[in-house]
């Protein structure tokens, strides 16, 4: 239990999709702190004794559930809300899966695949994948964002203006997220909690983690803002850069191949390089590779890299 938080938000208080109908599970001045107990993706359906069946049993309507929501008092339509991410607190477990029609690269990875990760919720070390890989982590939460305008109930697979599931690796401890605000209150959820993500999420899952959060919910009044947007502390990829980078390329007239070209051939390199079965290396590269844009200027071609971290293997 958080000494220094305002409220808590027990696990049990969630919701699915966004609805500025739903009923506040608490009222929260601005400045004050909140204790957000978070469930993973999964809402519990995958847990430490999960099996690749298990994924085939998945209820998709309780995917990606979400916490609160909150009622901040003051919050106006054309705010922003302004949320300070103060600390992640580990469960020890999750997992990364292959599902079946998701992903990048689902048309070539059409069977399932399960990951089931165990970490040291206290030292955060590097989690064991494999026989000789590990995974650098760093806790974020993948869903977070405010209730839209729109009414009616909105699905929370897809980010919006409004924030919602955009699964930015960034969104960890120290950072400030600016959310638009278009309803009275703002409504502020979040879930979806991961132990560690690559840039573009690419197999569509991470290291999948329950987690509890701190944060720190403030207005900026007026703001307008037409997005979300965030402030770091400090460098972003400290925890993946120490031993350097292997980097593949896609590169021709459309982004979404040159991505899946990037990352296909990135698969193929791990698997020749250290054995990986190509899934496997598929999911790896979803928890701690980055996709990048590397050059759109120089028409008609466009090059895409894909950023995989030596470190997780030496």
């Amino acid at each position: 239990m958080c000494v220094a938080c305002n409220h808590t938000i027990h696990r049990a208080k969630h919701h699915f999709g966004w609805d500025n109908s739903f009923k506040p599970q608490i009222i929260a001045k601005p400045g004050e702190t909140i204790h957000f107990e978070c469930q993973d993706s999964s809402g519990g359906q995958l847990g430490a004794d999960a099996t690749v069946a298990s994924i085939a049993a998945l209820d998709f309507g309780k995917i990606n559930p979400v916490t609160g929501p909150v009622y901040v008092e003051g919050a106006k339509p054309g705010d922003a809300l302004k949320v300070t991410l103060r600390k992640f607190i580990p469960s020890g477990h999750g997992w990364t899966a292959n599902i079946p029609g998701f992903g990048l690269l689902a048309d070539q990875f059409k069977d399932p695949a399960l990951h089931v990760w165990t970490y040291d919720a206290s030292s955060m070390a590097p989690a064991l994948y494999g026989p000789k890989g590990r995974v650098p982590l760093k806790p974020f939460a993948g869903t977070i964002g405010v209730a839209p305008a729109e009414p009616g109930l909105h699905s929370v697979v897809p980010p919006r203006r409004v924030g919602g599931n955009l699964d930015i690796r960034d969104l960890t401890a120290g950072v400030t997220l600016y959310l638009p605000v278009e309803v009275d209150g703002a409504l502020f959820s979040i879930g979806d909690t991961h132990a560690a993500q690559g840039d573009g999420e690419v197999c569509g899952t991470a290291i999948e983690s329950r987690m509890d959060v701190e944060a720190t919910i403030d207005l900026v009044k007026g703001a307008n803002l037409a997005s979300p947007r965030f402030t770091t502390t400090g460098p972003v990829t400290r925890h993946l850069d120490a031993e350097g980078y292997e980097v593949t390329t896609g590169i021709g007239p459309d982004l979404m191949t040159g991505a899946k070209e990037a990352v296909a051939r990135m698969i193929d390199l791990l698997s020749a390089e250290h054995g990986l079965n190509p899934v496997d290396a598929y999911m790896l590269c979803s928890v701690c590779g980055d996709l990048r844009i590397s050059e759109i200027v120089d028409m008609p071609s466009w090059v895409v890299s894909f950023y995989f971290p030596r470190i997780v293997f030496t």
